[in-house]
C-alpha cells in the first residue's frame, strides 16, 4: 500500500529540465515541449465585435508518449492591459505511431473536445471527432485546431482554432502568435 510521504514519488515535469527522456512517440512534437506566450486575436459571429487576447500554453510529458497541455488566455483592452480572463482548457495529447494523434481538451465552461488529426515536422492538426457538452455549456457542434512552429530556431508557436457553435458553422475563431517563455 502507498503512504503519504512529504514529497510525491514521481514530480511533476514541465518541458526537459528534469524530465525523463521523452518517449520516441513525441519526436513530432518535442519542440513544443515548455511554456509558450503571446497575444492573438479572436471573433465570431455571435459575439460584439472582434477581440485581443493573451494567451499561455504549456505542453509537458512524463516519458510516455503523451503530452499533457494547458491553456489558459486574458481578454486585452485598447492597451494590451489585462480586462479579465478569458479561455481555460487542459488535456491530454497521445501520439501513435504513424503520426496520428488523439487530444482530449476539457474546458470549465462544461465542453469536452475529442480530437483526432496528425503530427509532422512541428505542425499538428486535429479535427473534432466527438464534442460532450454538460447540461448548461453553449451548443458546439464542431472544432478545428491548428498548431505549429516556424522560425529557424523553432521559436514561434502558432495556433488557430475554428469553431462551430451556437447555430454557427465552422469557421475562424482564434489565432495567436507566442513566443518560448523563459524558465
Amino acid at each position: 500500500m502507498f503512504e503519504a510521504a512529504a514529497e510525491q514519488p514521481f514530480p511533476e515535469v514541465y518541458g526537459a529540465d528534469h524530465a525523463p527522456a521523452p518517449h520516441p512517440l513525441l519526436a513530432p512534437v518535442l519542440g513544443y515541449l515548455g511554456s509558450w506566450r503571446g497575444q492573438g486575436r479572436g471573433g465570431y459571429p455571435t459575439l460584439d465585435g472582434d477581440f485581443a487576447y493573451a494567451q499561455e500554453v504549456r505542453f509537458s510529458h512524463d516519458g510516455r508518449p503523451f503530452l499533457r497541455y494547458e491553456a489558459r488566455a486574458w481578454l486585452l483592452d485598447a492597451d494590451g492591459a489585462p480586462l479579465r480572463p478569458a479561455a481555460r482548457e487542459s488535456g491530454w495529447w497521445r501520439l501513435q505511431g504513424d503520426g496520428r494523434v488523439e487530444a482530449l481538451v476539457t474546458q470549465p465552461t462544461g465542453i469536452t473536445e475529442i480530437l483526432v488529426g496528425h503530427a509532422e515536422d512541428g505542425v499538428v492538426d486535429l479535427d473534432a471527432h466527438a464534442v460532450a457538452l454538460t447540461p448548461t455549456a453553449k451548443e458546439v457542434t464542431a472544432t478545428r485546431r491548428h498548431y505549429s512552429l516556424a522560425g529557424d530556431d523553432g521559436g514561434t508557436f502558432t495556433f488557430v482554432h475554428d469553431l462551430a457553435a451556437v447555430g454557427q458553422p465552422l469557421q475562424h475563431h482564434l489565432s495567436a502568435t507566442l513566443r518560448r517563455a523563459a524558465g
